[in-house]
């Protein structure tokens, strides 16, 4: 899984500018997933859209990911709950 993302990665970042021009600040994959899932939250949509831009979809859709499972995690662990309870609970399903 690593590898394939690690090939998702190298393979769509943009080119390096050419020129004398300062290279623009890196965001890495976490970084933009937690800036869009909080700009959705707060119906933030030009932020939202900015910090879509910093990677490839393939890697912010990865690093959404990774944040709902450890904001799963964390709140099965904060309610004494399994993370299948507290996922359905979010989404507004009947329990399983």
């Amino acid at each position: 899984m690593f590898d394939r993302l690690r090939r998702i990665l190298v393979s769509d970042r943009p080119a390096a500018p050419s020129g004398s021009q300062p290279r623009a600040r890196q965001h890495n994959l976490f970084e933009a997933a937690a800036t869009y899932v909080a700009a959705c939250a707060e119906d933030d949509q030009q932020r939202g859209d900015e910090a879509a831009g910093w990677v490839s979809p393939e890697a912010l859709s990865f690093g959404v990911s990774e944040l709902a499972c450890r904001a799963v995690i964390a709140l099965a662990r904060e309610r004494d709950e399994t993370p299948q309870t507290v996922a359905r609970s979010l989404l507004g399903l009947p329990a399983a």
